[in-house]
């Protein structure tokens, strides 16, 4: 294992230069784990690039839908309740819908607002703070390690170029780089988007082979998608002494061709959760999962077909402990009084809440703590009655 020594800030912001597609990059695929007491299990996915909330988990009821987006409101699976219908490339994931193995908060967001940085977004989300984003210094799952008596972090590592603030922290962790090192230019990385947004099958096996294909040891590997490959390890892993783990899926950054460029990310994203479901068997009903992202899109879609970068947006929710088969939070309404300065959707609660009332009820942390040291100032309200 290797010490990782610059600190993700600073490999992000040489890596500035290369605009959004940067913070979304498949480059940047790690995985982090950690072992904890008990036998309830904890995965986070942090989706990069911020998720278009609005496409993933169609608003088919709200009236104001189809005008705010008339190429992207069309298809889904309806989930049954006459107003909200999975992306297409999400509708393996209703059986787990009528299980009630997964849920969706529609309406949901850090506190970060306005800048739409995905640097910044994604250091608070993983942080789990408010404020200057300067200001992360440690992971909030981190932060949770060391309230738990007995816990260790004796297998945390990072597969892909950069480590995962959300695991880091005064838990000791291991990181773990390629020693491959793939270096691409601007005008390398404005080709492979030329190529991707011509492409959309070109797409999914070029984000596979990018991920996957530079790791040392990976060539005698299983094969397959990326996100197959990542959570059969995961549940290897997490079968033996881990419980708590979060990896991050890339893919998500739409700002042009949204119709073509999202599918493949969303269908690593359910493949990703339907392989868990798979490798984990029994192991499942004891497991959370909470796919997170920094922030959401703009309501409207933009004149190249996609979208850009917005405030609230979708948590998704799986796992066989959960208290699924439901929308949580509420719904604020697409008009445009009812939208977030007049383009976002208007996120109804703190997404760090539904993070904070997961580790209270699945590792029996003391409110107090989570809000204090965990979450900083958070206000955790009522709680979602988010498992079993």
């Amino acid at each position: 294992m290797m010490r990782h020594d610059p600190t993700r800030r600073a490999f992000l912001t040489r890596a500035a230069a290369l605009g959004c597609s940067a913070a979304a990059s498949p480059f940047m695929t790690p995985i982090a784990m950690a072992s904890a007491p008990g036998e309830n299990r904890l995965v986070v996915i942090i989706l990069r690039g911020a998720l278009d909330g609005l496409d993933a988990l169609r608003p088919m009821g709200d009236p104001h839908f189809a005008a705010l987006r008339p190429s992207l409101s069309e298809g889904g699976t309806p989930l049954g309740d006459g107003f909200f219908a999975l992306h297409p490339e999400l509708s393996g994931l209703a059986p787990l819908w009528q299980s009630g193995e997964l849920a969706f908060v529609p309406a949901t967001s850090t506190p970060y607002r306005d800048k739409r940085s995905h640097f910044d977004g994604q250091d608070l989300l993983e942080a789990g703070i408010a404020g200057d984003a300067a200001l992360a210094r440690d992971g909030w799952l981190n932060r949770a390690l060391t309230l738990m008596p007995g816990s260790t972090a004796r297998t945390a590592f990072a597969l892909g170029r950069e480590r995962m603030l959300i695991l880091d922290g005064a838990a000791p962790i291991t990181h773990w780089q390629p020693g491959t090192k793939l270096e691409l230019g601007p005008q390398a990385r404005l080709l492979l988007d030329y190529l991707f947004i011509q492409d959309p099958l070109f797409t999914e096996a070029g984000l596979t082979a990018l991920e996957m294909g530079s790791a040392p040891g990976m060539a005698d590997a299983p094969r397959g998608p990326a996100g197959e490959v990542l959570a059969r390890y995961l549940a290897e892993q997490m079968r033996a002494e881990t419980r708590i783990a979060s990896l991050s899926l890339s893919g998500f950054d739409t700002h042009q061709s949204q119709k073509n460029r999202l599918r493949p990310a969303l269908r690593n994203l359910q493949t990703t959760l339907l392989t868990l479901r798979a490798e984990l068997g029994p192991l499942w009903a004891r497991t959370t999962v909470l796919a997170m992202t920094e922030f959401g899109r703009t309501a409207r879609e933009n004149g190249t077909g996609g979208t850009d970068h917005g405030t609230g947006g979708a948590m998704l929710l799986a796992g066989g402990a959960l208290n699924g088969g439901r929308m949580i939070g509420g719904w604020p309404g697409l008009s445009e009084a009812e939208l977030y300065a007049g383009r976002d959707l208007m996120p109804l609660r703190d997404v760090r809440a539904y993070a904070a009332w997961a580790l209270r009820d699945m590792f029996s942390l003391r409110a107090s703590d989570l809000g204090q040291l965990v979450f900083p100032g958070l206000d955790m309200g009522d709680t979602p009655g988010l498992l079993l």
